[in-house]
């Protein structure tokens, strides 16, 4: 046996050429001693074991590859839920659990991208989810109904609501986007039908009409305060104006009619409601515009629509006072004001109206679960297509 000394001198330069076949620049790793770590030593290559580390390799998918195939497994389980985030130039459009979103201008044909791009996307959409933004919204709304995709307007108070009870509060255009999201897709609310072009003429006619019927009572308030000799010039002018505005409303109205007139089915239900003693005109047109559910649910959604509906405050052993609250605030007044006109020339209401005082409620509650009942046949007569009857026998409210 020959016995080798280390020798220093060769151990330095070892550890040197070594370090050189890692550094920058290496020209190849046969520099150093140390085979390379990428594979196996020209001896272990014939062995067995080698091969089946070789096809164990091979058989193993590349990074890219595997990348890629999360990516095709990500697309295939991509969220239906979409938010829209309306302002009035803009449009930010966001899918729950993904991040980013796109902006499009609030145009006309920024909604036919936006549309095209949902219809263009990789998963069918299960909802697309939006906030009532005063009026921004319907181009939208209108361009995703026409091209029968699943969009429902929702209140903003509740999203709002939503984010808080997530620990969202930072606002933006995005985070909202985002939100509305993830609000679909938890909440899940409802898709109803939208609104016909002359379903929207009708409200559009009605609010306007609302809008100038509040001018003219603002400019009476302004003329009764126009006192003294001095101010004859200004008294004159206010009372131009508020002439000028009562011509708009007599034009309004007839506008009105003539939208009535255009539907059958319009002037049938007019026909209905005005056969109840204490509902006029102007109230039968507000129930047609603002409350098109009309007939058409039940007794308990009508009067929540309505915002009729008697709410609980209970907690334990405690049984706090219902109230109502919600619902659509102009129905509402205008049934207030047929209901007090009904409890006085309706024997039907007049007799609900001394039932509840006769059992110790308070005038104002009497009154309100008179509008409740009013409602409910209302609704009933819409269903049936029946006219008012002086003793009806409705559903109990």
């Amino acid at each position: 046996a020959v016995l080798y000394l280390p020798d220093k001198r060769k151990k330095g330069e070892n550890r040197v050429r070594a370090g050189t076949s890692i550094a920058v620049r290496a020209k190849s790793s046969s520099q150093s001693m140390r085979p390379a770590r990428s594979r196996p030593m020209p001896e272990l290559e014939q062995l067995p074991e080698a091969g089946i580390q070789q096809r164990r390799e091979s058989s193993r998918p590349r990074i890219q590859d595997r990348a890629s195939a999360r990516v095709s497994r990500r697309e295939v389980a991509m969220s239906g839920y979409l938010g829209i985030d309306v302002a009035q130039a803009d449009l930010v459009l966001a899918r729950e659990g993904v991040a980013g979103s796109r902006n499009y201008p609030n145009t006309e044909r920024g909604c036919r991208d936006l549309v095209k791009s949902i219809k263009d996307g990789t998963s069918e959409p299960v909802l697309i989810v939006l906030e009532a933004t005063g009026g921004y919204e319907r181009s939208i709304v209108a361009a995703l109904g026409g091209a029968g995709l699943p969009v429902v307007v929702v209140n903003p108070r509740q999203v709002r609501d939503f984010a808080k009870a997530t620990g969202q509060l930072a606002k933006t255009d995005q985070l909202d986007s985002h939100l509305l999201a993830d609000f679909g897709a938890r909440v899940k609310p409802e898709v109803r039908p939208l609104a016909s072009e002359a379903q929207e003429e009708l409200r559009d006619f009605l609010v306007r009409q609302e809008q100038v019927l509040q001018m003219v009572g603002a400019e009476k308030n302004r003329l009764a305060q126009a006192q003294g000799k001095k101010r004859h010039a200004l008294r004159k002018q206010i009372k131009s104006h508020i002439s000028f505005l009562e011509r708009d409303m007599k034009t309004l109205d007839s506008e009105l009619d003539e939208i009535l007139k255009q539907s059958d089915l319009w002037r049938e239900e007019d026909d209905l409601l005005q056969s109840v003693p204490g509902i006029g005109k102007q109230t039968a047109r507000i129930l047609l515009g603002h409350l098109p559910e009309l007939g058409t649910v039940s007794e308990g959604e009508i009067a929540k629509l309505a915002g009729l509906a008697p709410i609980n405050r209970d907690s334990g052993t405690m049984r706090g006072k219902r109230h109502i609250a919600g619902g659509r605030s102009r129905v509402r007044s205008v049934l207030y004001m047929a209901t007090l006109v009904a409890t006085r020339h309706n024997p039907t209401v007049r007799g609900w109206y001394q039932k509840f005082l006769s059992r110790g409620k308070a005038k104002k509650v009497a009154l309100i679960a008179c509008m409740r009942k009013l409602l409910v046949v209302l609704n009933s007569m819409m269903k049936t297509k029946t006219r008012w009857l002086e003793d009806p026998s409705p559903t109990t409210a």
